[in-house]
């Protein structure tokens, strides 16, 4: 949205006016009739709508769209990625030219400059990384291991142990220090450990390119080095706990004192704690302990000799995209083509401001804000997210199966429920941060440090709820259950999930669909475990569990029989919490559309749909896409979301309004039985 559209009279959430400034001297002329907010142009009429409703809205969108050379996959989401990608590199590019006066677009213009500096970067080559190969080189007992996990924590290296500072889950006014698992390179365990012929290809492939990689550092018998690297990674690999089993909050909620901690996993915890920087803590939480018990084992049992080759492979990895182009061309060649097919590496450019996101995005976000998203944006997308949860108020007030008790939580839980939209009410004071032009490892590490601290400074302060943790120019949204919050970040509202020009129709099915599923995090089979105040504690009578646990199993089969690839499915578990989303969310926007219209006057025909034929087909426009072989096996193997085709056309049939807009009979491809379609929220 340009700053010019910012200067318009009037705000609009669909046809409801919401104010007018008195600043605007007469009426403004009527505005012109709404769009459909449809591409009619993607539509293939070949494919009937009851047949297939993702492919009748996308099918010659799809027929005609080349994925980018550069990129695994492509759609909506990717789009208008792309559009605020490039909106940040012109701020960047402003930063670097003249940062002025404000010392934040100095360090962002720095920073950006130190990624771009490729004459520098190719004349360092690893060199930055020799002062953390002499740490490595000085390790002489397992002990002095353990404290050079912690010690590389403070900068966010790879290693087995990930430390984190959240909420407690079940004291959401309290921060605690946790640990989750970690060290292994390849996207899932299932890569290590599945006799899949292509998995086993890609391991072999793994082995020659840790390999290159260390024989590019200089690093001594590269070869055997990455044979102990795979061999190490696969018994941590081994120990790991499934995606699957990582989504069961109580299963993930081990809370110990730190001396139980030790005795439990043989790990001490006091002297990891203490070179991470975190002291007087009485107590954290341990995600997964019987992969921390793997891993006190693995401390003393495997010769450290190798696991210096790990840390110093771990330490390559981590920074190879920000090395000599040797290293950075390399690692696309097995992490860019292997795992992702991509045909080349994304320009330049784009990779650093990825960077500077990853660096300092709330910097950048605090520009983008200020030049991209005014502020009728956030009023007219807050009037729309009050919609859908007045809508999900009256889905919880008419279930069916549930009882009395369990709704009154429920509604207490929605009532609680916060909403942040579009940016930060307080930004991120960078003033610590040393950002240097001509050091772009350093600025990584230091950007690292800067943020390990950040995080070490909550422990002993109460919870910060104005805390945000996706940045502004992100195109995305979250839930986050113990902070029981819905936010979503500027860049998302806009065309094609918001469209300021189009009818109510379009804009419920697309944006508003993506609201509700927001909210419906807070009741999918984990957010449900969480109450109103962001405790995880269970709130549900035992017969109301038992009717949603019913609900979901037949969600999670539904999508089990899903074959994107011919030799894959959807893991139905994986995406339950997504899928639950999915469904709730549209059907709760539905009925928000209803009531939005005047008197239950049916919507405007509009390019010969029906208001209730555009809602449904705004949704399945949002999710169009396309993605290459290997990066869509990857995401059947890591991704909580299902594909696009299927996250339209699984959700369709099990909403009854869906029969009525497109009139479904029992004959057509999307037809459900009414005993049969899914309804929880």
């Amino acid at each position: 949205m340009t700053r010019s559209w910012a200067r318009r009279c009037a705000v609009l959430v669909g046809a409801m006016t919401v104010g007018v400034s008195a600043a605007c001297g007469s009426p403004a002329p009527p505005p012109p009739p709404p769009t459909s907010g449809l591409d009619l142009a993607g539509f293939d009429r070949a494919v009937r709508p009851q047949d297939d409703t993702y492919a009748f809205v996308n099918g010659t969108w799809i027929r005609n769209t080349q994925i980018p050379p550069d990129m695994s996959e492509y759609g909506s989401f990717t789009q208008l990625a792309l559009r605020s990608e490039e909106n940040q590199h012109t701020l960047i590019e402003d930063a670097a030219r003249d940062g002025g006066d404000d010392p934040d677009r100095r360090k962002l213009g720095d920073l950006f400059g130190s990624f771009m500096d490729t004459q520098r970067l190719d004349q360092l080559g690893a060199q930055p990384l020799q002062p953390d190969f002499d740490a490595i080189n000085k390790l002489a007992t397992p002990q002095d291991l353990l404290k050079h996990l912690g010690e590389i924590q403070k900068f966010g290296q790879s290693n087995p142990i990930g430390l984190g500072v959240d909420q407690d889950s079940k004291d959401a006014t309290r921060y605690i220090t946790s640990v989750n698992q970690g060290g292994t390179a390849l996207p899932d365990r299932d890569y290590y450990l599945s006799g899949d012929p292509k998995m086993v290809g890609i391991r072999d492939q793994y082995r020659t390119y840790v390999a290159k990689m260390l024989r590019l550092a200089g690093l001594p018998d590269p070869d055997g080095a990455a044979g102990r690297v795979l061999d190490l990674e696969t018994k941590l690999a081994q120990a790991k706990w499934s995606k699957v089993q990582n989504r069961d909050a109580i299963a993930t909620y081990n809370k110990f004192t730190i001396p139980d901690a030790t005795k439990a996993t043989g790990i001490d915890w006091s002297a990891y704690l203490a070179a991470a920087g975190v002291t007087d803590q009485p107590a954290m939480v341990i995600g997964q302990p019987s992969f921390f018990n793997t891993l006190s084992g693995l401390l003393t049992s495997v010769p450290l000799d190798t696991w210096k080759d790990y840390l110093r492979w771990q330490e390559i990895t981590d920074y190879a995209p920000y090395l000599s182009k040797d290293f950075v061309d390399t690692r696309f060649d097995f992490v860019g083509k292997v795992l992702g097919g991509r045909e080349q590496n994304r320009e330049r450019w784009r990779r650093g401001v990825a960077a500077v996101n990853g660096s300092m995005g709330e910097a950048l976000g605090k520009l983008y804000v200020q030049s991209y998203f005014p502020p009728e944006a956030k009023q007219r997308a807050d009037a729309l997210v009050h919609n859908i949860i007045n809508a999900y108020r009256g889905s919880i007030n008419n279930l069916d199966w549930m009882s009395p008790a369990t709704r009154k939580a429920a509604e207490d839980k929605l009532n609680k429920l916060a909403v942040k939209i579009g940016y930060p009410n307080k930004w991120r004071d960078y003033t610590s941060l040393d950002i240097q032009r001509g050091d772009l490892v350093g600025n990584m590490k230091r950007t690292s440090r800067f943020e390990h601290q950040i995080a070490l400074d909550k422990l002993g302060k109460p919870v910060d709820r104005e805390e945000w943790f996706m940045d502004p120019q992100t195109v995305n949204a979250y839930y986050s259950p113990s902070m029981n919050e819905i936010v979503f970040p500027a860049a998302i509202l806009q065309p094609p999930f918001f469209d300021a020009r189009a009818d109510d129709a379009v804009n419920y099915g697309a944006i508003g669909a993506v609201i509700g599923h927001e909210i419906s995090h807070a009741f999918d089979d984990q957010g449900s475990k969480y109450d109103g105040d962001g405790n995880l504690r269970d709130w549900w009578t035992p017969e109301d569990a038992a009717r949603f646990k019913a609900k979901t199993t037949a969600l999670i089969a539904q999508y089990n029989a899903y074959h994107p690839v011919p030799d894959a499915t959807i893991n139905g578990e994986l995406t339950l919490g997504e899928n639950i989303a999915d469904l709730s969310g549209l059907t709760v926007s539905h009925r928000a559309y209803q009531a939005s219209l005047p008197g239950g006057t049916p919507g405007p025909v509009i390019d010969g749909f029906t208001g209730e034929q555009r809602f449904f087909m705004g949704y399945a426009q949002i999710w169009r896409s396309k993605e290459r072989d290997e990066s869509l096996r990857q995401s059947l193997r890591t991704d909580p979301h299902s594909p696009g085709q299927y996250r339209s056309n699984g959700v369709l049939p099990n909403v009854d309004a869906f029969y009525q807009a497109f009139d479904v009979k029992p004959t057509d491809r999307m037809y459900k039985p009414p005993a049969d379609r899914i309804h929880i929220w």
